[in-house]
Formats: structure tokens, sequence, C-alpha cells
């Protein structure tokens, strides 16, 4: 069957159903990771997004239901250049497609994948419509003007936790925690989580005690945690208003902090720095970023399409601890005085492969103090 990409622009690409045959209407971003796509299609940070790999075959080792970030896909869409409908992998419990139309989520394969990621380079980040109806005249004029009001809301509310839950702490290779140490009791604030930064705090030998996004600050600080965790997530983090409040109640405790992503950018609106949406983003797994403190550069993955504004940091509050190779944008913060350190990429991901693993060793001397 048929299927369409229109963007907001009225550029419109033809190809081949590979999903649920729905119609929606989303921000369409690209990702120019070139394995991970399950990670990709499972990330909550996609809520609200239809998701173009620029990477021209996607599929080749099929769906692996262990390697997923979270228990559903959360993009809105998904767009390939070429789907490989017979995966080969011993570890392969499921397609693409299958896996896609399980979950209602709709697809496209065969269109031109880097003319799209030109369009949205050039242009910028855009809305998008993925149908399996032909729109002409009238009726395209009217699908356009809904495609432009779109905008992505909603979406930390929708991939938070429900209820509290505990992870307890593990070794290394993931079996049960023998350490030396008692555990670390660490308090994560789901903002929109991948489930690897809960593996790694386990791995470090942390209890986890997961809240909801709408936690107060109260309650957390109540259960004297030794270290606080803030996730990644979707959205503009300006929208999250009462969770930015609650986050500056944090940061006025003595608790040490790391946050991650969405996280690092709550924590600096709460502190009263600002933020920006970026032209088309930073999402896939080849990103070079410094360490300011060490010098070094780097391999990261990265999902995000906001930013901190570096010029709206206050020297008093917190200083530049990393910038993005490529464009010179902040990539994390350190905060003066305080036992907190923000990054806005992953280092719970392994593109390099463990390239970050050491914010983690980093958050657990703060909590020994």
């Amino acid at each position: 069957m048929d299927a369409f990409l229109i963007l907001e622009d009225g550029t419109v690409f033809k190809g081949t159903s590979i999903g649920a045959e729905k119609e929606v209407i989303s921000e369409v971003v690209f990702n120019t990771s070139m394995t991970g796509y399950l990670e990709v299609l499972t990330d909550p940070s996609y809520a609200g997004q239809a998701t173009v790999m620029t990477y021209p075959l996607i599929g080749n080792y099929g769906i692996c239901y262990d390697d997923m970030e979270s228990e559903r896909p959360w993009l809105d869409a998904f767009i390939v250049r070429e789907l490989s409908r017979m995966p080969s992998n011993f570890r392969s419990e499921n397609t693409i497609q299958n896996f896609l139309k399980k979950n209602d989520i709709p697809g496209i394969a065969g269109i031109d994948t880097r003319a799209l990621t030109k369009i949205l380079r050039d242009k910028g980040t855009m809305n998008g419509m993925v149908t399996t109806r032909r729109y002409n005249g009238e009726a395209l004029k009217d699908v356009l003007s809904k495609i432009k009001e779109y905008s992505v809301t909603g979406v930390v509310a929708k991939t938070t936790t429900k209820g509290v839950f505990v992870a307890k702490a593990q070794n290394p290779d993931g079996t049960r925690y023998t350490g030396n140490k008692d555990p670390k009791r660490v308090a994560f604030l789901d903002v929109g989580a991948k489930r690897n930064i809960i593996r790694s705090l386990q791995r470090q030998g942390c209890d986890v005690t997961v809240y909801p996004a709408d936690t107060e600050a109260s309650t957390i600080l109540s259960q004297n945690p030794d270290g606080i965790m803030i996730s990644n997530g979707p959205g503009d983090p300006k929208e999250n208003v009462s969770i930015i409040r609650e986050i500056k109640k944090l940061y006025d405790s003595e608790v040490p902090i790391f946050a991650i992503c969405l996280g690092h950018q709550l924590m600096a609106l709460a502190t009263g720095a600002d933020t920006f949406k970026l032209k088309y983003g930073h999402r896939g797994g080849n990103h070079p970023v410094k360490d300011l403190g060490n010098g070094r550069v780097y391999i990261t993955s990265q999902n995000h399409g906001y930013a901190v504004d570096p010029k709206s940091l206050d020297p008093k509050v917190c200083e530049e601890a990393f910038v993005n190779v490529n464009d010179g944008t902040n990539e994390g913060l350190k905060y003066i005085g305080k036992n907190i350190v923000t990054v806005q990429y992953h280092p719970e991901a392994c593109p390099g492969p463990r390239d970050s693993a050491y914010l983690f060793e980093r958050f657990m001397k703060m909590m020994e103090g």
C-alpha cells in the first residue's frame, strides 16, 4: 500500500506503508545512528515525533525485546529508506513491520531519506503528516493548515512512570548485588526515562527508587536519599512549569544531583538560565563532546531538540562543563558550591562504547562525599 509524508512546507514524499494504516501529524526529526533502531523506537524522548533514520538499511537484525529502552515504542511514526523484511540475527524475535503494527504506529519505507534530511537541515525541523491517503487541491491546503498548527505537548506526563517502584542494586554483570558496601540509595525523577539509565545506576551498586515526574520535592527529600538523578525525557523543557519549581527545591537541598538531557535543561531553567530550540536538533550516536575539565573529546549518543543558552548562565550559579565540538552548543553544566553535575547527552548509551561511563562513577564519588 502507498503511503505519503506531507511536510508543512508542501513537500510530499511517496513510499510504502510498513506499519499501522493510520494518519498522524507529528514533528519530523532525523537520527543519524547506524544501529540501535530499537532503542530509538522505544526511547520516550521521541514521544510526539516522527523519526527519520538516515542510515539507508534498517531492520536487518530484527527486534530483540531485551534491548528495549521502555515497555513500548513512543514515537508517532517511523520513516526509512529501505526496510529489511527478513532479519538475520540469532537474537531476533520479531520484524520491525510486525512490531510497528502491533503497537499501532505507522511507518513509511522507500522514500529518499537523504533528500528529506537535507530539507530538515536546511529549513529546520518541521511538522508533517504520515498518511495512506493522497491529498490534492483544497484538501491538501486544509491538511497543510492542520500540520502547521501541530505542537508537541503533554509528553512528559504521557511517558513518565505511573507509580513509585524500586530497582535493586546489581553486580556489573547484572546479577544480584554482592558488593562489600551497602548500596547507595538514589531517588530517580522519571521525566521520560530510558531503562539503561536505571540499569547503569544499579550496576554501580545503587538501589534506585523511581518517582513519577509530578512528585513533590518534599516527598523525595523526606526519604533522605544519598543522591538524586533527573532523567532524560521528551518535549519543550519550558512546558514543565510545576516540575521546574520542584527541581529548584531539590537544587536548594544539599543532596548530590546528576541530571541527563531533559533533566539537564530543567535544572538550568530552575536556576534562572534559559533554553532555546535548535534548528534541527542533535539525534544520533556519533556526536563529539568536549569535557572542559580534562580536555578530552568523547563520542556521545544524543537525542534532543532544545539546548541551554550559555549566555543566560549566572556565573555565580554554574559554569559550562561540556560543549558540542560540532556547533559549540552547551552539553553540560557544573554548579558552583553544589554537588550537581548535568549533561545534555546520554552517558548510559554506548557509542564509544563506554566513553562516558566515568560520569556515573563521578556521581558515586559525589554521593560518597
